[in-house]
Order: structure tokens, then C-alpha cells, then sequence
């Protein structure tokens, strides 16, 4: 998953890339309830995300390096490990940040102007040595939709969009997540909790 950081126009996917997703009180399916995702690519051919508010207290960063036998030094950084979401979950993507400007190498998708995506081995090396991006999570599996599948669940008020913010995607404080970014759209959890279910 490589991405040139300046894709061309007419191959560009919609403004959704980089936004997140916050889901309505209505949302059907429970694996999502609450959930905060960021939208990593968009297009005609559908769409992929990671949950930013799910960690996996039980699976440790060192855990994962020692069972992809990464030997991690005492440098080695702390990082969280989330639930990104239910397709492929025993496949790994580091959501970091990136420079703004500059060249991404094969295996990073660059999802903002300071926000990438990254699959291979490589940064988890680095991470393991105390060195790599000066932000970052990892995420095991990921949200996915088919074709036209998000546009239909966001016209059927399943999904609210908002702009990602660095406290949402590299923050620690998970269950503040949804309400914080429900507030950033100008909008009450309490009264949006309140009114869910009713005709």
C-alpha cells in the first residue's frame, strides 16, 4: 500500500481519505458502537479505516515484536495496540507521523499531510530500537467496505464525519475519544445518547 503524496487529480479518492467516522447512537452493528475511525484510503472501490478507540490491553507491543521475532533493546518505545477493526486481525498497520514533505517509501500510505499508514516489518524494527516516527500506534486488522457500502451507511445515519486530530489518533485516552469528537462537530453526547432509538 504505497501512495504517492501528491496522487493525480483525476485518480484522487473523495474527500473522505484522512477524516474520521463517528458513530451515531443507531449504529447496528456492535462491533462499531462508539467507535472513532480514520479513513486511510477512499475511493470508487470503497473504503479502508482503522478504530481509534479500541486498545487490546491484553496483546503488549513487546509481545507482538517477540512473536515476529524482533528482538527489541531498552530503547525500544512503548506503543499502543489497538483493535483497527474486524477484517484481517491478525494483520498489523502503525498509523505515525510523517514529515510534511518528502518522498513515501514502499509500504507507507500517506493519509495526511503529517500522517501516514505503514505495513512492513521495517518500522516495527525501528520502534524496537528506540527509533522511527516520533508519534505512533499500532492497529491489528482494519475496517473495510465495498464499493458505495460507507456512502449507504452514512446516508442511513450510521456514520457522523469530522476532521482527524492528533489527540483522537495518537491520544491514549480512549473513552474520551467519542465524546470528544462528537464536541468537535459542535454536537452533545448526552442529548445525541438520549435521543438514540426513538421514532
Amino acid at each position: 500500500m504505497s501512495r504517492s503524496p501528491d496522487p493525480d487529480p483525476d485518480t484522487a479518492p473523495p474527500g473522505l481519505t484522512g477524516k474520521i467516522l463517528i458513530a451515531m447512537p443507531g449504529m447496528a452493528d456492535p462491533r462499531f458502537q462508539r467507535s472513532v475511525v480514520l479513513i486511510c484510503a477512499h475511493s470508487a472501490d470503497g473504503a479502508m479505516g482503522l478504530v481509534l478507540n479500541r486498545p487490546l490491553p491484553e496483546i503488549g507491543f513487546a509481545d507482538l515484536l517477540d512473536q515476529l521475532g524482533i528482538e527489541a533493546d531498552t530503547t525500544s518505545r512503548s506503543i499502543e495496540v489497538r483493535f483497527g477493526g474486524p477484517v484481517e486481525p491478525g494483520r498489523g498497520f502503525v498509523l505515525h507521523s510523517v514529515p510534511e514533505h518528502g518522498d513515501d517509501p514502499e509500504g507507507r500510505l500517506r493519509i495526511g499531510r503529517a500522517l501516514a499508514m505503514t505495513t512492513t516489518r521495517d518500522i516495527l524494527e525501528d520502534l524496537a530500537h528506540g527509533q522511527g516516527p516520533e508519534a505512533a500506534v499500532l492497529a491489528l486488522g482494519y475496517a473495510g467496505w465495498g464499493p458505495g457500502q460507507l456512502e449507504d451507511e452514512m446516508l442511513q445515519n450510521g456514520w457522523l464525519t469530522g476532521e482527524g486530530a492528533d489527540d483522537l489518533i495518537f491520544g491514549t485516552d480512549n473513552d474520551a475519544k467519542w465524546p470528544a469528537a462528537l464536541r468537535a462537530q459542535g454536537i452533545d453526547p448526552s442529548l445525541l445518547s438520549a435521543a438514540a432509538g426513538r421514532a
